[in-house]
């Protein structure tokens, strides 16, 4: 900076007030301040100028995206997002791990991150979200509500569980098979929830055969589709509570040779880029993951600017995309 102040015949604080724009400077001293930059090929000390200010404009994301489409494309919207707010990302899968979303957590403290999105896990101990509060860490909880003390923005699982699940009842299906997600999740629980309610809704009893744990996977959930197929009493229609594991059911119903959605109906939560193409089409819940991303983003850089603000929890609606693999023509 003092190369180029020489070179333009000007202090150090202007040339400062020029590359910041801390302060309102002559057109004619801008540009030979920009004229010496030129020059001398100067290129602005990044991390030096964020240890100064305490920020260096870069976000942690902490998401188990790899073997999820759903929260791939969460990623990329944050990213999206990120990229029209001037903001990088530095993105560490956590693979619902407790010990490496603790680790992932700490990582991301120590590269001076101004602050972090995560989707937790389901520790009981709740490790990675007592280090954050601890250390005041600005945190934004993404698609899995898990705690009052953090700003928060999810989906309304319970809701549109609960629409899907009426949905197959008004085909006049009455014994529906559910297969819920990981366990300990908030979105598992409150899908699990949703389903109860819709059975509620219509008068029909909870048989606690007809839910079963597909553990978030496709492989899981083809192993628990098989276990609904095997009742006395098998159900008639099967809802699974995310993408991974309606592809599971339907390969489930593929080896038994169960038409779909003749001899069985299938519905899903999550819609994805190939399930209008599927023979028969998904009719599924559709969850806006790129208005989640942008918010989670505004969410944070909110925290980020008042650290004391109240914290904010934000239901996103979804949307019930009916196709025919429920049955409708």
């Amino acid at each position: 900076m003092e190369d180029v102040a020489r070179r333009a015949r000007v202090s150090t604080s202007t040339v400062s007030h020029v590359l910041n724009g801390t302060r309102k400077v002559s057109p004619e001293t801008v540009d030979a301040v920009q004229q010496a930059v030129r020059e001398l090929g100067y290129i602005p000390n990044t991390l030096a100028r964020s240890l100064a200010r305490s920020r260096t404009h870069t976000i942690g994301v902490a998401i188990s995206a790899l073997s999820n489409h759903y929260f791939s494309e969460t990623v990329h919207a944050i990213e999206t997002a990120c990229a029209r707010h001037g903001i990088m990302m530095l993105f560490v899968d956590t693979h619902d791990d407790p010990v490496q979303e603790l680790h992932v957590v700490k990582a991301l403290h120590h590269r001076r991150v101004d602050g972090i999105l995560l989707a937790p896990c389901s520790d009981p101990q709740h490790a990675a979200l007592e280090y954050l509060q601890a250390n005041a860490i600005p945190t934004v909880l993404v698609d899995r509500m898990a705690s009052d003390g953090f700003d928060q923005v999810g989906v309304e699982n319970l809701h549109s569980t609960r629409e899907l699940v009426a949905h197959l009842i008004g085909h006049g299906h009455r014994r529906i098979g559910m297969i819920a997600g990981h366990r300990g999740l908030s979105t598992t629980e409150e899908r699990i929830e949703g389903y109860r309610q819709a059975l509620a809704d219509a008068g029909l009893t909870f048989d606690d055969a007809l839910l079963v744990d597909g553990e978030s996977n496709s492989e899981s959930a083809r192993c628990a589709a098989q276990q609904l197929l095997g009742l006395s009493a098998p159900p008639s229609a099967i809802m699974a509570a995310n993408n991974l594991m309606t592809i599971g059911a339907m390969h489930a119903l593929r080896e038994a040779n169960i038409a779909v959605p003749e001899q069985m109906a299938l519905v899903g939560f999550d819609d994805f880029d190939w399930a209008d193409f599927f023979l028969p089409r998904l009719s599924v819940i559709a969850q806006p993951v790129q208005a989640l991303g942008e918010r989670a983003v505004q969410l944070l850089l909110q925290r980020i600017d008042s650290p004391e603000g109240p914290r904010q929890a934000q239901r996103l609606s979804a949307t019930l995309r009916i196709r025919n693999s429920c049955g409708c023509p």
